[in-house]
């Protein structure tokens, strides 16, 4: 049986701290795992951001109850968990991302989640595991489950390596010229061919 795992910001919604620098105007808050590879680097930077300028888990969930999933994902998923089952392997937090799995149906994911203080600032991040995306994808396999991986930044190459099989979905110029033996594909109709061929392979 297979089971394919995606990255949720990028690939299926927007990226959350883009569109909240867009709110604030604080263009640091635009760096993502895109740009940086050390997540608990990215998030003490944010988090230290969010306290120079007294920004609250709820001016955060606000913007985010505007965000949209991509144009094309709902369809995507919709037609991807018809065929095979799907895991949302994500380092967002639950506190994020209710709202965004109500749109898109509510598909299985596994985040992290936040230390919130008395004032609502953002104090901490409580990690569902380290390295959580690959070592969801070994705990499949080790299940007798095939994987198919994918997303678009650094903290989805070590799961899209580990995994059966993988791809990179619009991934930025950067990561790219970093690993050009990975697949790319930069439309749904495309990405979600590879992983029908994939899911027949194993019939």
């Amino acid at each position: 049986m297979e089971v394919v795992c995606l990255d949720l910001e990028g690939v299926l919604v927007p990226e959350i701290w883009i569109a909240f620098a867009q709110k604030t105007g604080i263009e640091k808050l635009k760096l993502t795992t895109r740009d940086i590879p050390d997540y608990h680097v990215l998030m003490n930077g944010r988090m230290e951001i969010l306290r120079e300028h007294g920004l609250t888990l709820k001016d955060i969930q606000d913007v985010i109850a505007t965000i949209k999933p991509l144009d094309g994902a709902k369809e995507f998923l919709d037609k991807l968990r018809a065929m095979t089952q799907v895991i949302i392997l994500s380092d967002t937090f639950a506190e994020f991302a209710s709202p965004l799995m109500k749109q898109l149906g509510w598909p299985t994911i596994f985040c992290n989640s936040l230390e919130i203080d008395e004032k609502g600032m953002l104090s901490g991040i409580k990690m569902r595991q380290e390295d959580g995306k690959r070592k969801a994808i070994e705990g499949l396999r080790s299940m007798g489950f095939r994987t198919f991986a994918a997303g678009d930044s650094y903290n989805d190459l070590n799961m899209i390596k580990i995994a059966d099989a993988g791809c990179l979905f619009r991934a930025p110029e950067n990561i790219l010229k970093e690993y050009p033996n990975l697949a790319l594909h930069t439309t749904y109709d495309g990405f979600y061919n590879e992983i029908e061929k994939f899911v027949k392979e194993g019939k």
